[in-house]
């Protein structure tokens, strides 16, 4: 049985501090072309001393509640999904509805790493099939620069901080998206590829320790390319004919933005044509959690997704996880 639901509103953010590649290149043993040519990035934002991932999301949160027409207080339901949580205990999301004023109402953080947006999007999808009447705020934040190792160039060119935001309920409504399907997936046979180890329960810290690598992220980058590309070919065209939906009808393609080449290759194996495939890895690095919400976010915005047209998101995270949703826009 499909569970409907429907994005009302979308809203990103990211901070107003951009970091080029030329300002990396003093930084570390790296270089423009180098970082373009790999990655397809030329800068990403980064926060600003003491901007947590709290105010971040708050940020993105208004500018979706405010798309979608609604007031904080409407909302029944608040999820963050975040690998940088503004701390252990308590929830980034508890925060978050209190800096909104939403009242007590449910709230709480996931984390499935870049994937986490797509696990919200189910998650969502989810609390609408239990309370109909459920108003779901869902925003994906990062701070990956609190947890990047700025020495480390095969990581630190990658990674930027933002937002993106969407309000789902269980009723149509003008202008409203739908959210046709969610499927998601997971393989921890892979855990050991993509880590933030340090500080955790497995690798815990004593008072007064130096902290060490293992608390930044760590990746292997060849390993990570071959799984990911595959899972998210599989679980785009898995979702494409599920609903018998051809590639060439396709109205966009927006994905996990990790890396150019990534993205570039899905879509050649997906068989779409490069207008087809949303692309802001070159502005925004790649923001983990937030990447999908922040396209999707910033596509509408654009003009770029256009009326009465089918949307796929697919993303990529560690775990490792992955997961795709089809999304269709109101008509004219």
């Amino acid at each position: 049985m499909t569970i409907p639901a429907y994005i009302h509103g979308k809203g990103f953010y990211v901070p107003e501090r951009i970091l080029t590649n030329q300002e990396l290149e003093a930084m570390v043993d790296t270089s423009d072309e180098w970082i373009t040519t790999r990655t397809g990035i030329k800068e990403r934002r980064i926060a600003a001393p003491g901007q947590a991932t709290s105010d971040l999301a708050e940020a993105a949160a208004r500018k979706a509640l405010a798309d979608a027409r609604m007031e904080p207080s409407e909302l029944t339901h608040i999820l963050i999904s975040t690998l940088t949580p503004d701390a252990y205990c308590p929830s980034t999301a508890t925060k978050l509805q209190h800096i909104l004023g939403c009242g007590p109402i449910t709230a709480m953080d996931l984390n499935a790493a870049c994937s986490g947006f797509m696990y919200g999007l189910y998650t969502a999808r989810a609390i609408l099939a239990a309370e109909p009447e459920a108003r779901v705020l869902l925003v994906a934040a990062e701070v990956l620069s609190t947890r990047t190792n700025w020495t480390d160039r095969t990581t630190c060119v990658l990674f930027g901080d933002g937002a993106g935001a969407a309000v789902l309920t269980g009723k149509p409504a003008p202008g409203a998206t739908e959210l046709v399907d969610v499927t998601l997936g997971s393989d921890g046979t892979y855990w050991e590829l993509l880590t933030v180890k340090g500080g955790g329960s497995g690798s815990p810290y004593t008072l007064g320790q130096t902290i060490e690598e293992n608390f930044f992220i760590q990746m292997r980058g060849r390993e990570t390319f071959k799984v990911a590309t595959r899972t998210m070919i599989e679980s785009s065209q898995s979702m494409l004919d599920k609903h018998g939906i051809s590639n060439g009808d396709l109205g966009l393609l927006i994905t996990h933005q990790a890396n150019l080449r990534i993205i570039e290759y899905v879509g050649k194996k997906l068989g779409l044509d490069p207008e087809q495939i949303y692309v802001n890895i070159n502005r925004f690095g790649n923001t983990s959690a937030a990447s999908v919400g922040i396209a999707l976010a910033e596509a509408t915005e654009l003009g770029v997704i256009k009326p009465g047209t089918n949307v796929l998101l697919t993303t990529f995270g560690g775990g490792f996880t992955w997961g795709s949703a089809l999304l269709r826009t109101p008509g004219e």
